[in-house]
């Protein structure tokens, strides 16, 4: 698929590292130009200094994002925009961990931001790209990181996987309002993927439960979702819209039973906290 995003201009949300450095280096890799919008300024700047280096400068360019305020999700998008003339694909993809802890003992403000950043956040990331679509009248692609946990019990916390749930229900209806202007949304749902939020450090313990639960034996990466990017973000899905699509190594189909399996999930029956993953965030805890 070379050049599949050729002249094409794309932002990445949570592009400074894991699933969301992978679509960048792969968006880069077909043409595109790419706008990476991340919390963590530091892994951000690097990042564009690596890629700049690898021959890419002029084509990619960083922004500190907090994708939770509309404020800079709107002045993410104007910079897609005055940098590079347009904006066609926008990948809505930061997140966290967020709330977790028995049901019993969640923190309404842990609740509350997991939803700001999971859910809000792919509000606003779709609401400033699509004015910004609608108004150049030639269509373009959203794409919404969902998650196999927002599919069914069993695949991750209760503020997680609701709000995994929400995007994957975001993601239809704006599919269908947006469909007359040509812009295509799609929510990508991954298995376990093997990043920093993820596998929190503990790569080995991690391969070996899902080597037991997963009937793939491939290890799940970046590049597998930012493939699927990819695809939603070429005419190669042209007809595709308001679905999602599962990228998990079948695991969605044996049954994913992942909580209290995962070493950062056995003992949430005796902790409750925040999660903030690779944000740069320092996460919270407290035993019960």
């Amino acid at each position: 698929m070379s050049g599949a995003l050729e002249s094409k201009v794309a932002i990445v949300t949570g592009g400074a590292s894991g699933m969301g450095l992978a679509t960048v280096r792969r968006f880069l890799e077909e043409g595109a130009s790419v706008v990476v919008g991340d919390l963590n300024a530091e892994n951000g700047r690097t990042v564009v200094e690596e890629l700049n280096a690898e021959g890419y400068e002029g084509k990619v360019s960083f922004t500190v994002t907090d994708v939770s305020v509309e404020d800079d999700v709107a002045a993410m998008t104007e910079l897609a925009v005055d940098a590079y003339g347009r904006l066609d694909v926008v990948f809505n993809n930061a997140g966290i961990g967020g709330a977790f802890g028995p049901i019993t003992e969640l923190e309404v403000d842990d609740w509350d931001k997991t939803f700001h950043i999971l859910v809000r956040s792919i509000f606003l990331g779709t609401k400033h790209a699509a004015r910004i679509m609608i108004d150049q009248g030639q269509g373009g692609s959203i794409i919404n990181t969902a998650s196999i946990a927002g599919m069914g019990g069993g695949a991750g916390p209760q503020a997680y996987s609701a709000a995994k749930a929400a995007v994957v229900s975001l993601s239809k209806t704006t599919a269908v309002e947006l469909a007359p202007h040509d812009i295509r949304v799609n929510a990508i749902c991954p298995g376990v993927i093997f990043t920093p939020l993820m596998h929190s450090g503990n790569e080995e313990q991690a391969e070996e439960v899902i080597a037991e639960i997963q009937p793939l034996s491939k290890r799940g990466e970046g590049s597998d979702i930012a493939g699927m990017a990819l695809f939603l973000a070429s005419t190669d899905s042209a007809f595709i819209t308001g679905q999602e699509h599962i990228v998990d190594g079948g695991l969605l189909a044996s049954g994913p039973r992942l909580i209290g399996r995962m070493h950062n999930s056995r003992n949430l029956h005796r902790m409750a906290g925040m999660a903030y993953g690779s944000s740069g965030q320092t996460p919270t805890y407290r035993r019960l």
